[in-house]
């Protein structure tokens, strides 16, 4: 099976064809690892408990672009929300990337969470060898996930898109997929 894949980019109209059965294994191995990675991260601190933000968000982050923002969150309510909310929520994505489920959103959030990490990093010395970071190849893995619907192969959301609830919610398909 052979897909054609047609696009207009920067005003040139792009057209090739590409194996459909190789682009979807394809997909799913890279939902797959991308999943993984991101559940072995949210796991590594929950089972390091208690977890502590506080390195990051007080001190990595202050300086930093994002600083302003990113240290609100290093005291009190707001770093105990973020202590749980990082490792929560790395877990949750990468579950959400392994079984393809809500594949869109978890994608969405996964490359949220490493903009931060990129630029505040890469703002205190982790570019000094390129800008080309993990970070930066996990928010392409992670884009390219959510733009493909990678979710809809060998995932939960193949079968989430065609319940009626989705099917009568037009704008639920922009979260599966």
């Amino acid at each position: 099976m052979s897909t054609r894949l047609d696009a207009d980019l920067l005003g040139q109209h792009v057209s090739y064809d590409v194996s459909g059965t190789w682009l979807a294994y394809w997909l799913v191995v890279m939902r797959v690892i991308g999943g993984w990675w991101m559940l072995h991260a949210g796991l590594d601190k929950i089972w390091a408990w208690p977890f502590d933000a506080g390195w990051f968000v007080g001190g990595r982050a202050a300086g930093t672009t994002l600083g302003p923002v990113v240290t609100l969150f290093d005291s009190g309510v707001l770093l105990d929300f973020v202590n749980v909310a990082i490792p929560l929520g790395q877990t949750a994505i990468g579950l959400g990337l392994i079984v393809g489920a809500l594949t869109r959103t978890a994608a969405f959030f996964g490359s949220f969470l490493l903009l931060f990490f990129f630029i505040i990093n890469g703002e205190t010395g982790a570019w000094s060898h390129g800008v080309v970071t993990v970070e930066l190849l996990g928010i392409a893995v992670y884009g390219i996930i959510a733009s493909t619907g990678a979710g809809r192969i060998l995932g939960i959301d193949a079968y989430l898109a065609e319940t009626d609830f989705v099917q009568s919610h037009p704008r639920l398909q922009y979260l599966v997929g």
